[in-house]
């Protein structure tokens, strides 16, 4: 419903100095401190947002008759398109795949042009004006300062920026979160949320009410769905299965046994070709009746099923 449970960011600082009166010693050594304590990563923090977005593409696909829960493609480790190659993670490629293994074993090959040769293609317009309707590329409005929009880069920005035309290598980069696409913790928790809701989103909120000073209600925040019914039904229960299939049998598998059924997904996204790359688990629980998103981002952790999602599993088990 938009709760926000928790929200951590670190490296982290002692706020209790701030409640004291904080001095302009200490403050200098955190505002000077290397690791940025006081910069929130959940909401401020912009990052390419790796594999995470395959289901929000995925969907985008099944909502614009691009693809059907039926099509398959047969991954064979990569797809060459002139003189570049973009690979999968795994050698010798995933086999016969459809949207849900897709999702589970993070097929990037079905979702960057596995169905180009016989389907009509997404297209960078479609796919970025469905990103938005997750709320990508814009401000949630969490009651926080300091929120990030993120990125959704098209051809007029990297024109005006780059100087550089759009290739349709940068579609297919778009298409599995790599590239100049940018998204915080927040919003990667938040599109999440839609799946879980089965088609509801929700402002992100910290506040649930306000009361007086004898604790009495003075106002309490709407926590009505601030977009819903923009997903078909069964498009969504697809999705979410791929979400399951990825705890149960695919890149999430470390977490198959925890006490609660959970449904998710892995990322990692690179960033630099000096670094390593972050990585991210998001995902919710309990699958049939979810109370709970959990979304998990390491910056330079390196791949999301070996580093988020340990992470998320514990959390998990704690709820």
């Amino acid at each position: 419903n938009g709760d926000i449970i928790a929200i951590v960011s670190l490296p982290a600082f002692n706020n209790n100095l701030f409640a004291r009166g904080i001095s302009q010693e200490e403050y200098s050594f955190l505002i000077n401190h290397p690791d940025n304590p006081l910069f929130n990563r959940s909401i401020s923090g912009e990052f390419p947002s790796g594999s995470t977005i395959k289901p929000v593409m995925g969907i985008a696909a099944l909502e614009e008759g691009v693809i059907t829960e039926n099509t398959y493609f047969y991954s064979t480790g990569g797809i060459g398109i002139g003189q570049w190659f973009f690979p999968d993670w795994k050698a010798g490629g995933h086999g016969r795949t459809n949207i849900r293994k897709a999702i589970a074993e993070s097929v990037n090959t079905f979702f960057i042009g596995g169905y180009y040769e016989n389907f009509s293609v997404l297209g960078l317009v479609r796919m970025v004006n469905h990103m938005e309707d997750f709320g990508l590329g814009s401000q949630l409005g969490v009651d926080l300062a300091g929120e990030s929009s993120g990125l959704l880069p098209n051809r007029a920005w990297k024109e005006e920026l780059k100087g550089e035309p759009w290739y349709i290598g940068d579609t297919y980069h778009m298409a599995i979160g790599q590239g100049d696409v940018l998204v915080t913790p927040l919003q990667v928790a938040n599109f999440t949320s839609a799946f879980a809701n089965n088609g509801k989103l929700y402002r992100p909120h910290l506040i649930r009410m306000v009361l007086d000073s004898n604790d009495q209600v003075i106002k309490t925040m709407d926590s009505s769905p601030v977009k819903e019914n923009f997903l078909d039904d069964y498009n969504i229960q697809v999705i979410k299965e791929g979400m399951r299939q990825t705890v149960t049998q695919g890149s999430a598998i470390a977490m198959s046994d925890a006490p609660v059924d959970i449904a998710g997904k892995t990322g990692t996204a690179q960033w630099s070709s000096q670094k390593e790359n972050h990585a991210w688990f998001t995902g919710f629980a309990p699958y049939d009746e979810p109370e709970m998103v959990l979304t998990v981002l390491i910056e330079e952790g390196g791949e999301g099923s070996a580093v988020a999602v340990p992470i998320a599993k514990e959390a998990f088990t704690w709820y």
